[in-house]
């Protein structure tokens, strides 16, 4: 008999999953398979159990938020043969649920994962020992997502990460960086970098390239949305190509520049000089002093040199089968 182990946390979003707990496990047990439950129980729990187990069963789904994912995946990382993985979002935002068209119903989401079709998706190793899923980040606003009380979380969902983010506004702090990477797909705008083969703002070519300065904002992703947002990040995102989508803001000098990046990142207003977009499969970032990380959502570590690298289609996630045209 084929078996399955689902992990999920029930605290949650609204610990929605306790009212939808027996239809799923229902649904698993009516597609043939022999259950094996955790339910977590602390920070890290997930983790443990998908690497504990998930090489003695045939497929591994887990609920929760971006977190839970976050560290299911991580966990599955370590294990030489790596099962395919269903997820049931139950968080407060789920970007990457979203990103690959999960269903928000916990049920519908619990079919695709027994009956859905496996779809490769590239993941972020981090330093070589960390991994993340979707996004990660470090600088203003950041701290939010970890920071932000549980209860208001399930209360107010993504709105309580913009109130949290608002108190944070007149504490921006700046960071002087060095950020390099091999190959890179350039976005707009670029200056001032060094730069070494032909411009890839005409013709997209991919080259080396570096940019040094302060920062305020950063984050390296592979999703459609951030925050419950879409307009942070391009529309055109493949979760499978090998490449990350990685934006940077410069340190403004003024409140209007401030304003002006506001507007340009939520706005789609003209390009602005201080906010860089490119593509790329590697980079490392040095700092001068060190700087707090942002994994899926949850805190990473501070560090002064990161690496990190895209592993291409290194897990295989369910979701609902498309129709045939």
């Amino acid at each position: 008999m084929k078996k399955i182990l689902f992990i999920f946390n029930p605290r949650s979003g609204k610990a929605q999953i306790r009212n939808k707990l027996m239809d799923i496990l229902d649904i698993f047990a009516k597609a043939g398979y022999e259950l094996l439950v955790h339910v977590t129980q602390r920070t890290g729990d997930a983790m443990e159990a998908a690497a504990a187990y998930g090489d003695s069963v045939d497929l591994v789904v887990c609920s929760g938020g971006d977190g839970t994912l976050n560290e299911t995946i991580s966990g599955l990382m370590k294990l030489d043969n790596i099962p395919d993985l269903g997820y049931i979002p139950a968080g407060s935002t789920n970007d990457f649920a979203s990103s690959l068209k999960i269903s928000k119903s916990m049920v519908k989401a619990a079919e695709a994962a027994v009956f859905g079709e496996p779809f490769p998706i590239d993941i972020g190793g981090f330093c070589g020992d960390r991994h993340f899923v979707y996004i990660a980040a470090f600088g203003a606003f950041t701290e939010v997502s970890y920071l932000t009380p549980q209860d208001k979380k399930n209360v107010l969902g993504h709105q309580a990460y913009m109130l949290e983010g608002m108190k944070s506004l007149a504490s921006i702090q700046s960071y002087k960086m060095r950020i390099e990477c091999d190959e890179c797909t350039a976005g707009i705008p670029l200056h001032p970098v060094k730069r070494g083969g032909p411009c890839p703002e005409s013709g997209g070519k991919k080259e080396e390239m570096t940019l040094e300065g302060e920062f305020i904002f950063g984050m390296i992703t592979n999703t459609m949305s951030v925050g419950g947002f879409k307009g942070l990040v391009t529309q055109d995102v493949a979760l499978d190509d090998g490449e990350f989508e990685v934006l940077l803001i410069r340190t403004p000098k003024t409140p209007l520049d401030l304003t002006n990046i506001i507007n340009y990142m939520f706005l789609k207003e003209e390009p602005n000089e201080y906010v860089h977009k490119f593509r790329t499969r590697s980079l490392k970032i040095l700092s001068e002093e060190p700087i707090d990380w942002v994994l899926d959502g949850e805190f990473g570590g501070t560090r002064r040199e990161v690496n990190i690298i895209n592993l291409k289609k290194r897990i295989r996630i369910m979701r609902k089968t498309p129709k045939k045209q």
